[in-house]
This record gives C-alpha cells, structure tokens and sequence, in this order.
C-alpha cells in the first residue's frame, strides 16, 4: 500500500467520524486531528509523510485517548471506594469504640479505657488521675502482647473507697526488660455521626470530637 493511498484513508476516517461529545479531551483531540488533517493536505507531494510517521502520530492521540480513560476509570473507582467506607462507617453509629485519647469518664457501672502497643510488653500499668491531676488508681496489668487493648476500670480508688462519677484522665507505660514499650492511651466513646470529611470519612465520637475512620482501634 502506498503512502499516498494511506494518506487518503486515513483522511476519509477522519472527514466521516462522528463528532465527539464536548469534552476538553475531545476538543484537544479535535485540534490534534485538524493539524494532522492539514499537515497531510499541505505535505509536500514529492516528500509525503512516511508511514511510520504518521502511525506515530496516530498512535499519541490513541496515548492521551487511554490515558483520560484510565483517569476516569480511577474517579469513578475511587469514588465508589468512598461510598462504600461512607456505608461501612454508618454501620458504626451508636457503637462503643476506642480511638486516641487521655479521657476515662467514670460511670456508676465503672469506666472503660485502653492502650495500643507497638510491641510485647512485660509490664503495662494504668494510671489514672483526676481533674486536680492527683493519682486516684494504678492498674498493674502484667504482660501484654502487641496491638490494641482495653481495660476496666471499676471505680475503685488507691484507698479502697469508691471514685466519684465523672471525668479522669489516664496515661500508661509500659516495658519489655529493660526497655521501654510505646504506648498510647485510648479514650472510649459512642460513634453518634458520620460524615464524609474531604479527604476521607470522618467519625464524631460523643464529645470527644471528629476521628477519621483509620482512628477506630477497637470496636467495643
């Protein structure tokens, strides 16, 4: 086939297609076919465009046509994957949950905390303060194994009297031998909505504030 004959096909293709939506795709598309039309026009008929050089000029439009198409195919799935969590998390409303946090509120029935660890700990102890910063209770809760934990508290003081209902605050520390275990205290608190947060789904806790969903540690 020769190159004139191409030339010809390639330009009838191109008068009898069908006009593509308006997109800004489709309209650089649009002005990459006008120069590739004029260029075969205008081309000089003793030095035509080869046929390797216009396959590989068709072959960049086909390029930037895939590459808007793998765009929309990631939207539209990243979308869809911000849906689900959206679903995924309403399931959470009205469910205890732990999420990084010093608050233990302490309740008639006694208070509910815990800690993530990022390795084995031979020793994990809980202290718990109150409002005045003064130590109320010390939990001693031995050996822990990695990962999220929660802990009971039942309201019972240093002295053996019984805590006032309310607000504390606890801290922990842990070790593994001689060294030391980080730890982060968790705070516990009802999932009461659900919102989808510009960058991901956020979670408001009771009173504790907005968490991302990531924050949930434990489901209580």
């Amino acid at each position: 086939m020769t190159t004139l004959t191409t030339t010809n096909q390639v330009l009838s293709a191109l008068s009898s297609a069908t006009p593509a939506p308006p997109t800004p795709t489709a309209d650089a598309q649009s002005r990459f076919l006008t120069l590739l039309t004029t260029q075969l026009q205008n081309q000089d008929p003793l030095n035509p465009t080869e046929n390797a050089e216009l396959t590989s000029q068709l072959a960049q439009l086909n390029m930037v046509d895939g590459i808007e198409r793998m765009n929309e195919s990631l939207s539209a799935l990243l979308q869809s994957n911000q849906t689900n969590r959206l679903f995924q998390a309403a399931t959470l409303i009205d469910r205890g949950v732990l999420v990084p946090g010093r608050a233990l509120e302490l309740t008639e029935s006694g208070a509910v905390g815990g800690f993530t660890l990022d390795q084995p700990a031979d020793q994990v102890v809980i202290t718990i303060k109150d409002a005045a910063g003064q130590v109320v209770q010390t939990l001693d809760l031995g050996d822990v194994p990695a990962g999220a934990h929660s802990f009971l508290w039942d309201g019972t003081t240093t002295g053996g009297t019984a805590a006032a209902t309310g607000g504390y605050t606890l801290s922990v520390a842990a070790v593994a031998g001689e060294q030391t275990v980080t730890a982060t205290p968790l705070q516990a608190g009802v999932v009461s909505q659900v919102v989808q947060g510009p960058v991901g789904t956020d979670l408001q806790v009771g009173n504790l504030g907005i968490f991302r969903l990531e924050d949930i540690k434990m489901i209580l």
